[in-house]
């Protein structure tokens, strides 16, 4: 699926659905971990999000497989649906831009 397709996706979702209770896991992050899971659920590629928060794309990915580990997550699709049901981001929240 395209980027613009998979956004408007989880964004329909999100929209129908009610944030759950927050997760104590979110608490295990580091606040770096915590900046990338949600440029990772606002669409950002591992070099895109390396530009944004100034650090190498390896430091991203590592943040973001260390936050994926952290949360029991097996993917970045998984990280991002766990983003969206926590309310750590909303549907319509710009990506920063």
């Amino acid at each position: 699926m395209s980027p613009k397709v998979t956004m408007r996706l989880i964004e329909t979702f999100a929209a129908n659905t009610r944030p759950s209770p927050r997760r104590p896991e979110l608490d295990l992050l580091t606040a770096r971990e915590r900046e990338v899971v949600i440029a990772i659920a606002s669409g950002l590629s591992n070099e895109e999000i390396a530009d944004r928060l100034f650090m190498s794309a390896s430091t991203a990915k590592t943040h973001a497989t260390r936050a994926m580990s952290k949360l029991g997550v097996r993917d970045r699709a998984q990280l991002v649906v766990l983003a969206y049901e926590t309310g750590l981001v909303r549907a319509g929240w710009a990506r920063g831009d």
